[in-house]
């Protein structure tokens, strides 16, 4: 317990509006798991001319605190986990603007930078981001109290392989390196999200995630989140577009099917129009408009 609070040793930056952020480092420097002794690469984060904020080559995994103002908050909380094919984390429209949308519901953001992939300075690197997320939730739920939480209304959001991330740790929690039953979300909000690594994968993510393992049907099914979805895995909230090219919207209507046939509480929207990666980006997509709303309505409506 000690070694995790000594974690929370933190970077405190203010913004215009008066509110703190706090960076929180997963683990400490000399006690990554994982990583491969006296090997390094340096972290890039570039804004593309799209507008994109691309973090990318991350070692050192972090949580970032948003937090709402007090005589709004909720005692909800919610870890955001970007998306970016297991390649790059889409920190800004995928992130900081999600956790800023939830702070104005009061409900307190963490948005999560897990380690992506990479042979070159981890063992196992298909289990680090699975590892990350677990520990994240973790310390989030050990340190409730000092964020004014309540320890059981902690969930998890994802996009795109963010999303593929946030229904791993909702049906994986208990399994592998690091798993707890305080890694386990009280709810799930998947938001045009890669589930699938078999038909109608994102094979972009597939691929960076399993490497050379990709081509194991073992594999390949474990990671299959709508095949490992069970009675326990948490209430779910779903979000895809119809004309969706990247991850096609199979990937959300799988996992629907198998919260309905394991009696999870879930609720999906499909729109026509809106393609992928969109975030809070809707208003030229007509009803697609609406996702934001009809979330906040599901949060509300949580028992």
């Amino acid at each position: 317990m000690r070694l995790l609070l000594l974690t929370f040793v933190s970077l405190l930056v203010f913004t215009q509006t008066a509110r703190a952020q706090e960076v929180i480092k997963l683990w400490p420097d000399n006690a990554i798991p994982n990583a491969i002794a006296g090997a390094s690469i340096t972290e890039k984060s570039e804004a593309g001319n799209d507008g994109i904020l691309r973090v990318s080559q991350v070692s050192v995994p972090t949580l970032t605190a948003y937090l709402p103002p007090k005589d709004k908050a909720t005692g909800a909380a919610v870890m955001i986990c970007p998306g970016g094919g297991y390649w790059i984390l889409a920190s800004g429209h995928e992130g900081e603007d999600i956790a800023r949308w939830f702070n104005g519901m009061g409900v307190t953001a963490f948005v999560l930078k897990y380690r992506l992939p990479d042979s070159t300075i981890m063992t196992n690197p298909h289990e680090v981001p699975l590892m990350d997320a677990m520990q994240g939730m973790k310390l989030i739920r050990q340190n409730a109290s000092r964020y004014g939480i309540d320890a059981n209304k902690i969930g998890v959001m994802g996009f795109s392989a963010g999303g593929h991330l946030a229904s791993t740790l909702s049906t994986h929690y208990h399994r592998g390196p690091n798993a707890s039953e305080q890694a386990k979300p009280n709810f799930s909000i998947l938001v045009y999200p890669v589930v699938t690594f078999g038909d109608n994968a994102h094979t972009g993510s597939r691929d960076k995630l399993l490497g050379k393992l990709k081509k194991s049907s073992d594999m390949v099914a474990y990671y299959s989140n709508e095949l490992q979805v069970t009675s326990q895995t948490p209430p779910t909230f779903l979000v895809h577009s119809q004309d969706d090219k990247a991850v096609p919207v199979e990937n959300s209507i799988g996992y629907y099917r198998a919260c309905l046939k394991n009696g999870v509480p879930v609720e999906m929207h499909l729109y026509p129009t809106g393609g992928h990666g969109y975030g809070l980006r809707t208003a030229k997509f007509g009803s697609l408009n609406n996702w934001p709303d009809a979330c906040r309505a599901w949060l509300m409506a949580l028992k």
